[in-house]
Order: structure tokens, then sequence, then C-alpha cells
């Protein structure tokens, strides 16, 4: 196949040669939207000097710093949010994005709170999605005060100081995770559910929405204390073949945060696994394969592309008019996956 050639990029961006030319070299000022058509045109044709198009329009572009702090550097959910981040960075064609992607090893609120202070003056604004404490609250505090705005993701931090939350309505998951339990089980019986930690505010209202929705309509099924799992396998495997040795009416498990895996493999050990309504989080070769084989009844799916996009816009906005007054919350729909929508 036929190299392009800059005249091919200038028919295919209805410009002339000179034009290409004085945007690939630099040579006189020429209009944005005229750049942004020989780039475009240039991606198109797999134009050899695509990416030096690209510098040479990112070199007269405003260039914002962000910090973005995630969970569990090796879980394929974290993977895909980074993944993701960068996707809606790199598509933001008239700002230059550069993200710096951190990840915490423990999940304590200290090392949350010495993340985002790590970060000042290197980023001009902070996403982070991690437990609520007061020590997190104060770090975003500080931040607010250098003018360093901070978002929550996933599960909301610093409530009325962070300057806005972005995630699903964790509270309706946990309503329609009790609704279709109760739907799915035949008879009325003992359901369990999984925490990652107290400190999480939305497996908190995802708990709260849960047992809102038992009491109100389905008073028949007792939901069992939550065990604490810390988002860890193996400790999630252990409790949970505990629960199935002792109770063997259990008609319901929600792993509200994390360790589905652990959920998973017990039941693949369990020959009762067909009478037990099982829903996990986030939908992973993992969940995906569960859900196949009919382990597991149900995934909430939070919709990473879109939160991604509006958090990067919404950064943007923030830096570029200030941060608001009254601090807000952004709500995505949670995509809900069933083994026949696969």
């Amino acid at each position: 196949m036929k190299r392009p050639t800059i005249t091919d990029v200038a028919k295919a961006a209805g410009v002339s040669v000179a034009t290409v030319d004085r945007v690939l070299n630099g040579r006189l000022p020429v209009r944005e939207e005229t750049s942004r058509k020989v780039f475009a045109a240039a991606e198109r044709l797999s134009f050899h000097a695509t990416n030096i198009i690209r510098q040479r329009m990112l070199a007269d572009l405003p260039v914002y710093s962000f910090g973005i702090i995630l969970r569990k550097e090796r879980q394929e959910f974290y993977q895909s949010f980074a993944t993701e981040l960068q996707v809606a960075a790199g598509s933001v064609k008239d700002r230059h994005i550069q993200l710096t992607i951190q990840y915490l090893k423990t999940g304590e609120p200290t090392e949350l709170s010495e993340m985002m202070l790590g970060l000042s003056g290197k980023v001009s604004a902070i996403a982070a999605t991690g437990p609520d404490h007061h020590d997190v609250t104060a770090a975003v505090s500080a931040l607010r005060s250098k003018g360093v705005p901070t978002f929550s993701l996933l599960t909301d931090l610093a409530q009325g100081v962070r300057e806005a939350y972005l995630g699903t309505n964790n509270m309706k998951v946990g309503r329609s995770a009790a609704w279709m339990i109760s739907k799915l089980s035949p008879d009325a019986g003992k359901v369990l559910l999984f925490l990652g930690g107290h400190r999480f505010h939305g497996h908190s209202l995802r708990e709260m929405g849960f047992r809102a929705y038992m009491r109100e309509f389905a008073p028949d099924f007792q939901v069992l204390d939550a065990l604490i799992n810390l988002e860890t396998r193996q400790l999630t495997y252990e409790m949970m073949m505990d629960t199935l040795s002792r109770h063997p009416d259990l008609v319901g498990v929600y792993c509200i945060g994390g360790g589905m895996e652990g959920v998973i493999e017990a039941l693949n050990q369990s020959p009762r696994f067909d009478q037990i309504a099982c829903l996990v989080n986030e939908l992973t070769p993992q969940s995906r394969q569960a859900l196949l084989e009919r382990r597991i009844s149900g995934v909430f799916q939070t919709p990473l592309r879109e939160l991604c996009s509006d958090l990067i816009h919404t950064m943007i906005h923030t830096i570029e008019h200030g941060m608001a007054e009254s601090p807000g919350q952004r709500f995505f729909p949670a995509h809900l996956w069933v083994p026949e929508s696969l």
C-alpha cells in the first residue's frame, strides 16, 4: 500500500500543501481549527509524521497535571480504571492533560492522606478513592486551602470539603441488589453481606440500601451481620466456607466491595451453589466466567468510560472556573450483567 504523503493529508483535510507544511514544521501561525483538521486527516491516513503534528499542537496548549489515587494496583478493575483514565485524558484535544496515577498499598486512612498531601505542589487537582476518615478530611481541607480541589471516586470521602463525588448511587445499588436476591430466591432464608471495611462510605450506603429494602419489602429474609473481608480473596473464601457450613438455609450473598474471587471459589466447592443467589461488583475475567457458568447471579459494573471522561472534564472546568461554593455529586447508573447478558 502506498505511503501517504503531505499531498494526501492536505487533500483529506481540505487545505493546501503549504498549510500542512506549516503545521508540520511550526512555520508561521496556523489557526487551531485548521491544525486540528490536519491532525485528524493525518490520523485517518496513518501519516508517518502524525505524532510530530500532535506534538506541535500540544506545544501551544495549556498543560494541566492531575493526580489520581486508586487502590489495589494488581486488581483487574483498577488496571482497567487506570487505562480508561488515560484514554479520557488523551481524548482531550484542546488541552494537554498529564496524569500521575498512584496506588494505595495498605488502604489505611493515613496512607491516603499522606499520599494526597505528597501531591501538593505537583498537580492542579486530585481524584481519589479510599476510606472516609478524619485524617483524610484534614488532608482534603489542607489541599483546598492551597487551591487544589479533590474529587472522590466510587466511594465518597471528606463530604462537605471535597469538590465533588463521582460514582454510582450506592444506596440505589444496594436496594437493587436486595430486590434481585429477594426475587431470585424461591424461599426466604438468610442473606450474607461482605463489606470491604466500615470506613468505606459507599459500602455503608449499599448495606443501608440493602437492609432498608429487605425490611420494607422482604421481611421474611434474615440479613446476617455483615462480615468485613478487607477486600481480600483468601479471607473472603474462609468466611464464606464457614458461613455455608453454619447456615444451611443461606439463600443469598452480596459481595459489596472487593474479594468476590473468594466467594466464587467457595461456591464452586459447594453442592448448593445453584440454590444461592450471589451478586458481586465489576465485570472481570473471573466474574464473567462465573456468570457464564451460572455460579453467580449478577454483576454490578461501574461505567468507567463515562465516569473517567466526566471526571477529566470536570477537573478541567474546576481549574479554569474555580471551585464550587457547594460540593456536588455526579451519579452514573450501574450496569447490571446477568448470565443472559453475555
